[in-house]
């Protein structure tokens, strides 16, 4: 096997921020400490992600918007952001006044595609208009126009004491390079290329060959060579790998114990494509930063990138979350060739 020819350049992760729903605002604390933590750490990158009518953070903007108050320096994402809940326009707005609150340091990552469980949903959320929503790539692309600054009406000037705008404000100079989508196909992959876009893979992926075989690491790679092929700027055209990677170098033994029980627990949807979407799932990665590194040098897309956002996993409390981002960071990421960040 040759040589890995990317070396990792930025390390990141990702969290979902679960919280008890009795006491919400301690796990929301515990996901800016986390932040907090991964900042002193070196981290380059900290990603939220939306989890809509669940006990996770539904509203990452506003989590994000604390964050830039309490950081300096890490870059803050979403992984993903999914636009069928959302209104491009106000959306626009909210990430650009956060990408100013923080300096020029947000990541916004969308995907599209109907709510989750639409039919339970659709009367709370479009009660007049779910029929005519569009939950295709126009709605990316509306979020696109707005956040580049262009024009969102053909109304400006001054009326009366008020002055008015053409396009959102406030205008976030730069955010527009930093648009990030989460797809898992093909034809996601290239469009997002197609579109200028930054591509942010996960440990998910579609399965598009009915016969198979079906190996991830190479479905993946595909994807990451497609999307380049497609972008404007070829091969230097930004990709996040977002595998859930979990290292245990200085883990107690009970938390050993309990983290490769949770990825055995999830090992069996690995092993085909699960639903009629075919998505086929990456096998979570458990061991010591140096059989990590040996794994994730032999993984095919993550050969292909210079950056990831490893996934914490969901159900682990926040001791685990310290445990692991300070091995990733002392550990895993120098076995990779990552230097952390000033």
């Amino acid at each position: 096997m040759p040589p890995t020819p990317r070396p990792l350049r930025k390390l990141g992760f990702l969290t979902i921020g679960l919280f008890d729903e009795r006491d919400p605002r301690r796990g929301h604390e515990s996901t800016l400490e986390i932040i907090e933590l991964g900042e002193r750490l070196g981290f380059d990158s900290a990603w939220v992600r939306h989890r809509h009518l669940q006990y996770g953070i539904s509203s990452p903007v506003a989590v994000l918007a604390a964050a830039t108050q309490r950081t300096r320096r890490i870059e803050l994402g979403t992984a993903v952001t999914p636009l069928g809940w959302e209104n491009p326009l106000r959306l626009a707005e909210d990430l650009a006044t956060v990408d100013l609150l923080s300096g020029g340091r947000l990541n916004p990552g969308v995907s599209v595609g109907p709510p989750m469980h639409f039919d339970e949903v659709r009367g709370a959320l479009y009660p007049d208009t779910a029929g005519a929503e569009d939950f295709g790539y126009g709605r990316v692309e509306r979020l696109l126009r707005f956040v580049r600054g262009e024009p969102a009406t053909d109304f400006s000037g001054v009326e009366g004491f008020e002055t008015f705008s053409d396009r959102v404000q406030p205008h976030s100079a730069g955010l527009g390079r930093r648009l990030w989508y989460g797809g898992g196909s093909l034809r996601s992959a290239r469009w997002a290329g197609e579109h200028g876009m930054n591509l942010l893979t996960s440990s998910v992926v579609k399965a598009e060959e009915p016969e198979g075989p079906w190996d991830f690491a190479e479905i993946q790679a595909a994807q990451i060579r497609a999307f380049r092929a497609a972008h404007p700027d070829g091969e230097a055209a930004r990709v996040s790998q977002g595998l859930v990677v979990i290292p245990t170098d200085s883990a107690s033994p009970g938390q050993r114990a309990r983290y490769a029980e949770y990825a055995e627990r999830r090992t069996p949807r690995t092993t085909e494509p699960q639903g009629p979407a075919r998505l086929l799932f990456a096998p979570d990665l458990v061991g010591t930063s140096a059989e990590l590194a040996e794994r994730l040098q032999a993984h095919a897309g993550f050969r292909e990138v210079e950056e990831v956002a490893f996934a914490l996993p969901f159900t682990f409390e926040h001791e685990d979350y310290v445990q692991i981002l300070t091995d990733m960071a002392t550990k895993l990421g120098p076995a990779l060739g990552w230097h952390p960040a000033g």
